[in-house]
């Protein structure tokens, strides 16, 4: 483990639970720090369910397109613990991290705090200390009483997808889960919506309606659509034609379109040569990522397509069995899924998106992980959802299993169900991330 490592694992010891959704906590250590937070480069706050990463990346990738230095805040990360701050473009440094939480463990002096919430106070404590032209600070669960809402005039908020998650925390009602998302909205800021369910966009309508935050919304106020090979964005102040995002997957182009509405709110300035450099740039690991070759991918079959992507919810399972439809239109080859999933998540609402598309699951375990649900459990899943499944020790056995199979043709095969598999599938396959 490294000294980071070994001080995170001692501040979980900070508080009883998890998560404890609250900002007390952290507005106290962050007076005793001297307020941080209120010295920071522009923010864009976004919230959502899903989509929230790959936004922002989109974001990330035109604003450094355009020569911006450029703060990122994210989580969960999949690796490293250092991938959820980015520093003017750069993941935070190892001697970086360890002095801040160090600083922030001793100004804490043993309180009650959650570790989002104490990281969050190590983020925002670098972000002041590096200089920057923007911060991209994406909210870790839900928005109302998220750590990362002490930020009280953000530039600009941005709220993607909204869908059934974390129902134990957020509520068990779309309209309440986007309440909680909305809780991010601030008066007179604007909001930017991705295209919501009609239930989850009366909610946010009526948040801005009430503090006067000027909003604009996916459908209604701009769109993006794929047309000949091309992303065509278009809003009232006129239209882009650009690259297909680099990012795999109808869905993209919606993330797509609600990051360049976002930019376009935030900085009219910004060249169209900047967004189409972006489109080609952009990078967002274990989202419909392409495994080509390394030491996991390399059990498949000769000839096989290995992707991973992190879905979890029904609503990210929607868009994969899309993606995957769309995959099986252009190129068609027989699809074998390998699942993992938290015993918290709608497993077989996930996999029901893969009915008539998946020729089988192979249900995995995610080691080390405490709440991982039982392959038995995922494999039962499956069967409820109309797939047929069956238990693997782990993905290398998983896919060992699917190469000592005849195939006629060689299958397309779907690494996912959980950002934590993914994670390790990423870590144990070599796969490098910037």
């Amino acid at each position: 483990m490294t000294g980071s490592d070994l001080i995170l694992e001692r501040m979980l010891a900070l508080h009883p639970k998890k998560i404890d959704l609250s900002l007390g906590r952290l507005e106290q250590l962050l007076a005793r720090l001297g307020d941080p937070h209120l010295k920071l480069p522009p923010v864009i706050h976004v919230a959502g369910t899903n989509g929230k990463g790959s936004t922002v990346a989109f974001m990330r990738a035109v604003l450094e397109a355009a020569g911006r230095k450029v703060h990122v805040y994210t989580s969960p990360h999949l690796v490293r613990f250092h991938e959820r701050i980015r520093l003017a473009g750069r993941l935070v440094e190892e001697a970086q991290l360890v002095a801040a939480l160090e600083q922030c463990e001793r100004v804490n002096d043993g309180a009650p705090i959650t570790l989002f919430e104490m990281t969050t106070a190590v983020a925002f404590k670098l972000f002041h200390e590096t200089p920057a032209d923007v911060l991209l600070l994406e909210v870790g669960l839900g928005g109302r009483f998220d750590a990362t809402n002490v930020i009280a005039a953000p530039a600009l908020s941005v709220i993607t997808p909204v869908s059934m998650d974390h129902p134990e925390f957020l509520g068990s009602t779309l309209a309440g889960i986007a309440f909680e998302k909305a809780g991010i909205i601030k008066p007179r800021v604007p909001v930017v919506v991705a295209t919501q369910e009609d239930e989850a966009r009366a909610v946010i309508e009526r948040q801005a309606e009430k503090l006067r935050a000027p909003i604009q919304i996916g459908g209604q106020d701009f769109t993006g659509r794929e047309e000949r090979g091309r992303l065509v964005y278009q809003d009232e102040t006129g239209l882009l034609d650009l690259p297909l995002p680099r990012l795999a997957g109808r869905h993209q182009i919606g993330n797509a379109a609600t990051a360049i509405a976002a930019l376009r709110q935030f900085d009219p300035s910004l060249p169209e040569a900047a967004f189409e450099a972006g489109m080609g740039r952009v990078d967002w690991p274990a989202r419909l990522q392409r495994l080509a070759s390394g030491p996991l991918a390399d059990l498949a079959p000769q000839g096989a397509e290995v992707w991973l992507d992190g879905g979890h919810n029904v609503a990210g399972g929607r868009v994969l069995g899309e993606a995957m439809a769309d995959l099986e239109a252009r190129a068609p080859r027989p699809l074998v899924i390998i699942c993992g999933t938290l015993a918290t998540k709608d497993t077989a609402g996930f996999l029901s998106a893969f009915q008539g598309l998946a020729k089988h699951v192979f249900a995995v375990p995610i080691p080390g992980e405490h709440a991982g649900r039982p392959p038995q459990e995922v494999a039962a899943a499956a069967v409820t959802a109309g797939l047929s499944a069956e238990c693997a020790d782990g993905v290398a056995d998983a896919l060992q299993r699917i190469a000592a199979q005849a195939w006629a043709t060689s299958p397309r095969i779907l690494i996912t169900g959980s950002l934590y598999l993914a994670g390790q599938v990423l870590e144990a396959n070599g796969t490098p991330l910037a």
